[in-house]
């Protein structure tokens, strides 16, 4: 059985017992939160289709950490004039356990 669940603005394909990391959530650790946004349910070969959500489906959650993802190296130049300008960014991210979906 799995569900695809929108989670802070982006979309996830999730299964129970699955670990995710999401945008980051205001939450503190260790914290159950539930997502009602699901757009999409599987179970055993039956699908159905929210129009935009399924109604009755809820997505529960446990917060593991809070965290930051791998530093990405945003570097400009523009050839023959001189310019280089070099910055990093590092998202912050929240990984959880998904628990049950009913």
């Amino acid at each position: 059985m799995y569900a695809i669940v929108d989670i802070a603005g982006q979309q996830f394909k999730v299964e129970a017992g699955q670990q995710v990391f999401v945008n980051r959530l205001a939450s503190a650790e260790g914290d159950a939160v539930s997502f009602d946004k699901v757009l999409l349910v599987d179970e055993q070969g039956q699908v159905k289709v929210g129009a935009p959500y399924v109604e009755g489906v809820v997505v529960k959650a446990t917060v593991l950490e809070h965290c930051k993802a791998d530093k990405v190296i945003i570097f400009k130049k523009k050839r023959r004039k001189g310019y280089q300008k070099k910055n990093g960014h590092r998202q912050y991210l929240t990984k959880i356990q998904i628990d049950a979906i009913a």
